[in-house]
């Protein structure tokens, strides 16, 4: 594999000339992939001034700033076509763009699927039997009951801790509780090993993961509502469960409202996965190093929490708010071609056009707002949308509306801004379990994922003494001057009364 060869003209196959030694390398295209590693073979002697750091004598490195163009994993679970506002293969005709779970249209697992059946869909491969659903069916919500000092734990936070953060620390927090789960304790091959022993640990933690994700967003919510827990109840759906526990006030046979709870359920489903995004990568980065998968699940949280992930939802209502009324977007507009206001809600990373979910969040929005009345940023965002779609500006870029805007649907249903992104991130366990489960039962095992780098900075140089040291001034090069006050201020002017002034 890339070594050097005369070309054979195989179509298959990927030639190239090294420039700096003149040997031609042929690397086999598989899946329309090369294997990165083939340019470690590459090898050519230092040139005179280049940094040794530079490895040239060891082959070259791939760089790829972000993985625009890096795969790392063969994956049988999503497919997106960005290019073309779909998740489905362009060599399949289709009239609308889609998305696809497993191969199946997302359009018509919305229409007549569940959240939970499409869980079971991208964990397992296919879509279940009655029987088979309803065992999973059943363990999922047996498992939504916490221990009695997650209770605790979550009334530990502050009443105004956002509730992502109580929920990333909530999943980190359930792996202390389950050794039989941690390879640390239990060895390495513990869900690699692919025995019925093995899978069926490794199942247990994925109903405990989705029963529980539920339980522990609910309790993020009602700490900072100052109310008590409440115990999942049975005989309810997913959602319908999720819903009781947040509102549930003490009324007799309270149930929620069947058509919040199915929109609800719709838009778990939509976002229950999305191919490598920047959480889910984050799941198989941390798991790689075959730690639990609470842990892992933790880790996807915290990167889903970032404003560029999941915390789009949440910064697109802000957006709008300081918009206000639809006749300010003209100005707003100019303002983010000249770069003084950030557009939220627009582009995608991978898709060029439309999400193709956007389609079915419209839909949802429309049965929702029949019952709660529409919102009044709905007239600002939809203004927002047709400036945004007709002028070149945005469309040169690809900035198209994505589904970020169904924070619009969060609003109306009466959730606060600040648990959008739970409500981002429920439905992602599923995802990341998904894609966490292929990665331990892959062939060949787990490999620990450790990336390159392209070293820039110094070359060797000796310590210098303290007393010898010439001071570096500038940005980035030296810590900041912070401002104290109280009791912090007078302990350290009380600290620095035998020495030079210092800025506190």
């Amino acid at each position: 594999m890339g070594r050097p060869t005369q070309s054979s003209g195989i179509s298959n196959s990927l030639t190239v000339r090294d420039n700096r030694t003149g040997k031609v390398f042929e690397i086999p295209i598989v899946d329309n992939s090369i294997p990165a590693t083939a340019f470690k073979d590459m090898k050519a002697t230092f040139q005179k001034g280049e940094r040794e750091e530079n490895e040239t004598d060891k082959g070259l490195r791939v760089s790829d700033k972000g993985f625009l163009n890096t795969a790392v994993i063969r994956s049988e679970i999503t497919y997106i076509d960005g290019e073309a506002g779909s998740s489905y293969p362009q060599r399949f005709p289709k009239s609308t763009p889609e998305a696809c779970c497993r191969g199946y249209p997302i359009e018509q697992l919305a229409l007549h699927s569940s959240h939970l059946e499409t869980a079971y869909l991208l964990i397992y491969g296919s879509l279940p039997t009655k029987s088979q659903f309803e065992v999973f069916q059943t363990e999922v919500l047996h498992h939504g009951v916490t221990h009695s000092d997650a209770a605790q734990f979550c009334r530990s936070f502050r009443y105004d801790a956002h509730p992502m953060a109580i929920l990333t620390s909530a999943f980190a927090y359930l792996g202390s509780y389950y050794a039989e789960a941690n390879p640390s304790l239990q060895g390495q091959t513990l869900f690699s090993k692919g025995d019925k022993a093995s899978l069926a640990v490794m199942d247990k933690q994925i109903y405990r993961l989705i029963g529980k994700a539920t339980t522990l967003a609910a309790m993020a919510y009602r700490v900072r509502q100052g109310r008590d827990f409440v115990t999942p109840p049975t005989g309810l759906s997913y959602t319908g469960s999720f819903l009781y526990q947040m509102d549930h006030l003490g009324e007799e046979n309270y149930t929620p409202n069947p058509i919040l709870e199915k929109a609800l359920d719709v838009l778990f489903l939509l976002h229950a996965d999305h191919e490598l995004n920047a959480s889910a990568t984050t799941v198989l980065q941390t798991g790689s190093s075959l730690v639990d998968p609470y842990s892992a699940i933790a880790a996807g949280c915290a990167s889903l929490y970032g404003p560029l992930h999941g915390g789009a939802n949440e910064a697109v209502i802000r957006m709008l708010i300081s918009i206000g009324k639809p006749e300010n977007v003209p100005a707003f507009i100019e303002a983010v071609k000249k770069r003084e206001k950030v557009l939220s809600g627009f582009g995608h990373r991978v898709y060029k056009t439309s999400d193709p979910r956007s389609f079915i969040v419209r839909k949802t929005a429309d049965e929702v707002f029949k019952i709660t009345g529409k919102d009044e940023l709905l007239e600002t965002a939809m203004a927002l949308h047709e400036a945004a779609m007709k002028d070149e500006y945005f469309i040169k870029r690809k900035l198209a509306p994505n589904v970020d805007f169904c924070g619009l649907i969060y609003r109306a249903m009466g959730f606060p801004l600040d648990f959008f992104p739970v409500l981002f991130a429920v439905p992602r366990v599923v995802g990341w379990l998904a894609h966490w489960r292929q990665m331990m039962l892959q062939e060949g095992g787990v490999k620990i994922w450790r990336p390159r780098q392209i070293y820039v900075g110094s070359g060797k140089r000796d310590y210098v003494p303290i007393n010898e040291r010439i001071a570096v001034e500038g940005p980035r090069k030296t810590p900041s001057t912070i401002a104290h006050s109280g009791i912090t201020k007078r302990t350290m002017l009380a600290s620095f009364k035998d020495k030079p002034a210092a800025k506190l």
